[in-house]
C-alpha cells in the first residue's frame, strides 16, 4: 500500500509539473509607437516561464532606464556597437515623435542606453567578441559593477537563470562611435572620420526553459552558419531577423535564410528601417510586406507593446 501511494504521489507530481514545462515564452516589442512597427524598432523583451527577463538591443526606442515598459531586466544582449542597437540616443518618452519621424532627442552619450539601463536595473550585459571589456569600463564609469559585463564567444554559452545564451556568427561591421570613446582619442578619430573597431559583431541563440531556441540575428548578412550552427547545432524554432536592406540583409535575402537555411517554425521581422505599418496593418509594397510574401513560415510583425507568446516548438500561442 505504501509503495502504491508513493507511486501515485509521484505520478500526480509529474502531472502537476507538465503545465509548467509547457508554459510559453513571452516576447514584447518596445518600439517607438504603440501598435506600430517603425524605422528604429529593434528592442524586444523575452520573458522566460521562470521569470527571467532579457532585453535584446535596446537601441533608440526604449525611453532610457526609466521607461515604464521595462520592468525587471536580468540581462541585456547587445549584438554590436552601432547607435541604433546600443542606443546612442533615445526617445524622450514612449510614443513621442511619430512612426515616420522617430524621436531621438535624448542623448545617451557617453554611456549608451544599454549601459544606463543595465546600471539602473542591476542587469548583466552579455556580449561576444571584444565588447565585454569595453562594457565593463562603461559600467564602472556609470556607477555599475564591471563584473556585470559577461563574455560568451562563438561556440560558448552562458546561463542567465534558467536561460542559456550562446553567441553565433554575424557578418557585420562593429565600429565604436568616437563620442562613446571621448577624450583626445575620440576627437582624433572623429576628425579622421573613423571609429574604433572592437572585433566581430555577434548574433545569439537563446534557449528558454520550455525548450524554445530563438535565433537573434543582429544585423548579419547571409552566412553558412545559419544552416550548420543555428539550425544544425542549436535547432532554432523561432528567429528574429533583420530585413532592412542596404545596411543589413534585405527582405528577399532574409526570406531565403528563413526558408532554406534556418527553417524555423516562425519568424519575427526586425530592423525594417521603414514605417512598416499604419494602424497596425502592414503597408503594401513595404520591405516588411515583401518579406512576408517571400517567407514560407509564419511571419510575426513586432507591433510595439503587443506581447506574443511562443511554445517550445516555436508556435505562436497568443498575441499574434
Amino acid at each position: 500500500m505504501k509503495l502504491t501511494s508513493l507511486l501515485g504521489a509521484l505520478a500526480f507530481g509529474t502531472m502537476l509539473a507538465q503545465p509548467a514545462l509547457a508554459q510559453n515564452v513571452k516576447v514584447t516589442p518596445l518600439g517607438g509607437i504603440d501598435g506600430e512597427f517603425c524605422p528604429f524598432d529593434r528592442a524586444l523583451i523575452f520573458e522566460d516561464p521562470s521569470g527571467t527577463r532579457i532585453l535584446y538591443d535596446p537601441g533608440r526606442t526604449v525611453a532610457g532606464a526609466n521607461d515604464p515598459r521595462l520592468g525587471k531586466i536580468d540581462a541585456v544582449l547587445v549584438t554590436h556597437m552601432h547607435g541604433d542597437h546600443i542606443g546612442n540616443a533615445h526617445n524622450a518618452a514612449p510614443n513621442s515623435g511619430a512612426c515616420d519621424k522617430p524621436d531621438t532627442s535624448v542623448s545617451a552619450m557617453p554611456n549608451s542606453n544599454a549601459v544606463n539601463i543595465a546600471v539602473a536595473k542591476g542587469a548583466r550585459i552579455i556580449t561576444g567578441s571584444e565588447m565585454p571589456s569595453f562594457f565593463a569600463n562603461k559600467l564602472k564609469a556609470a556607477g555599475g559593477d564591471p563584473k556585470n559585463s559577461v563574455l560568451a564567444r562563438y561556440g560558448a554559452s552562458v546561463k542567465q537563470g534558467a536561460v542559456t545564451i550562446a553567441t553565433v556568427t554575424a557578418i557585420h561591421s562593429n565600429m565604436i562611435d568616437p563620442d562613446l570613446i571621448g577624450g583626445t582619442l575620440g576627437q582624433y578619430l572623429k576628425e579622421a572620420g573613423v571609429g574604433a573597431y572592437i572585433g566581430d559583431a555577434t548574433g545569439y541563440v537563446v534557449r528558454f526553459s520550455n525548450g524554445l531556441a530563438v535565433y537573434l540575428s543582429g544585423d548579419t548578412g547571409v552566412t553558412s552558419d545559419q544552416d550548420k550552427v543555428v539550425r544544425g547545432l542549436y535547432g532554432a524554432k523561432l528567429a528574429v531577423i533583420n530585413i532592412g536592406d542596404t545596411f543589413t540583409t534585405g527582405p528577399t535575402e532574409a526570406a531565403y535564410v528563413i526558408n532554406e537555411l534556418i527553417k524555423p517554425t516562425a519568424v519575427i521581422a526586425s530592423h525594417a528601417n521603414e514605417p512598416a505599418t499604419s494602424g497596425g496593418k502592414v503597408k503594401p509594397g513595404s520591405r516588411t510586406d515583401t518579406f512576408i510574401k517571400a517567407s514560407k513560415v509564419s511571419v510575426h510583425v513586432p507591433l510595439s507593446g503587443k506581447t506574443m507568446e511562443f511554445s517550445g516548438d516555436g508556435k505562436c500561442m497568443a498575441g499574434c
